[in-house]
């Protein structure tokens, strides 16, 4: 237990120096605009196993799955649900659809091939968007500013949200019936916990909440962390992925938040931001399989530029009638941004015996290497687009 323990530790302590590091890179970096998601990934690469082997990624498992969930919890937690009312979220379902087709298409064609042994996980990943970890670069960049905002917001989400609907109904353990019954369940859950406040609302423990929200109770912030976990055991009991419980988490308190929500969001950005989701980011990179990479990296472009062709190409004709040229290609790099799916769909595959283990390196590879490529392009776009605002071509193509 001492060893064990020991172990952890000086891991945790690798990691945590990677996250307190970053920033200061990132600064002395700062004409090259590269993103703090970035260095933590790569610096995870560098202590991990594959490198200077100074960490080891299964002692800090539990962290990084909790880093995992705050991510997720706080993308969902910036989704408005009324935008998918409104045209940016109808836009991004039918979006999302065509990226289905033309995935599905691609990958059948390479299971053709043999270059695939089953279509359906990678097929998947391709139709996936990291909007939880883009949210860091798109918040420091300034780029959910305006009307382009709820266009990102409504994309990432759908580009997040569907594909685990897709994971947990098509790959799931326990069969595709018991998947969708799953779905339901956790849907349902978090419908109750979303109406459990107006219950108790007025009464003395709203006001007990209310009073320790600010005090050394951290009353607010507690039952938000409670209840992420919750949902992050549900989901993973019904054999679900835990981004589908992070995410509905973060959608639930979006109406659940009690007292004062600003004081709220930069506590959840403290804690996750702080010290959580680094460790995930980290963690991230400590696994990557480089080896495999190296052996076999034709795969990895491949499967980069896939994500690109799959996933960001269609927003060009989906977008036409909505957005300008300039926000159209801006948005296509964006969505085309993918990685911690990709990572669960990889174990998955691997688990299951779907995904050949070159391929399922690749494809975190490529996951990688699109947080490190597509975001920096779009970051660039939208500058070039404040600087000239005539860059933005309302007319369309």
């Amino acid at each position: 237990m001492g060893a064990e323990l020991g172990l952890g530790l000086t891991s945790l302590f690798v990691v945590a120096l990677v996250a307190a590091v970053t920033p200061v890179l990132v600064g002395l970096l700062s004409r090259f605009r590269v993103p703090q998601v970035v260095v933590l990934i790569l610096g995870g690469v560098v202590v991990g196993p594959e490198v200077l082997d100074l960490a080891d990624p299964d002692s800090i498992e539990l962290l990084a799955n909790v880093g995992l969930g705050f991510l997720f919890l706080l993308a969902g937690y910036e989704l408005e649900l009324a935008v998918f009312r409104q045209r940016a979220g109808k836009l991004a379902i039918v979006g999302w659809v065509v990226t289905v087709a033309v995935a599905g298409a691609v990958v059948g064609g390479l299971a053709a091939l043999g270059l695939v042994k089953a279509f359906v996980p990678v097929a998947l990943g391709l139709t996936t968007t990291a909007l939880g970890t883009l949210l860091p670069i798109l918040r420091d960049n300034n780029m959910l500013r305006g009307a382009f905002g709820p266009f990102v917001l409504a994309a990432g989400a759908v580009g997040e949200f569907l594909p685990v609907v897709a994971i947990a109904i098509f790959l799931g353990s326990n069969g595709r019936f018991i998947g969708l019954i799953s779905l339901l369940a956790m849907g349902l859950l978090g419908l109750l916990l979303s109406l459990a406040p107006r219950l108790g609302r007025g009464g003395r423990i709203a006001r007990i909440l209310s009073e320790g929200e600010h005090a050394t109770s951290q009353t607010t912030l507690r039952w938000t962390v409670a209840m992420l976990l919750l949902l992050l055991v549900v989901a993973n009991d019904f054999g679900l992925d835990v981004v589908l419980g992070a995410f509905v988490a973060g959608v639930v308190l979006r109406r659940w938040a009690p007292g004062n929500v600003e004081a709220l969001d930069h506590k959840l950005d403290a804690v996750g931001y702080g010290f959580f989701i680094p460790i995930f980011f980290v963690s991230s990179g400590m696994g990557v399989d480089v080896r495999s990479i190296v052996e076999a990296p034709a795969r990895l472009f491949l499967f980069f530029l896939l994500l690109l062709v799959a996933r960001g190409l269609p927003t060009l004709l989906v977008y036409r009638t909505a957005l300008p040229r300039a926000r159209r290609f801006e948005l296509v790099f964006i969505v085309s941004t993918a990685l911690p799916l990709l990572v669960a769909l990889s174990e998955i595959g691997l688990e299951t015996g779907h995904m050949l283990p070159e391929n399922a390196a690749a494809l975190v590879g490529a996951g990688v290497l699109s947080v490190l490529v597509y975001p920096a392009i779009a970051v660039a776009i939208d500058r070039r687009i404040a600087r000239s605002p005539d860059a933005l071509d309302e007319t369309g193509p």
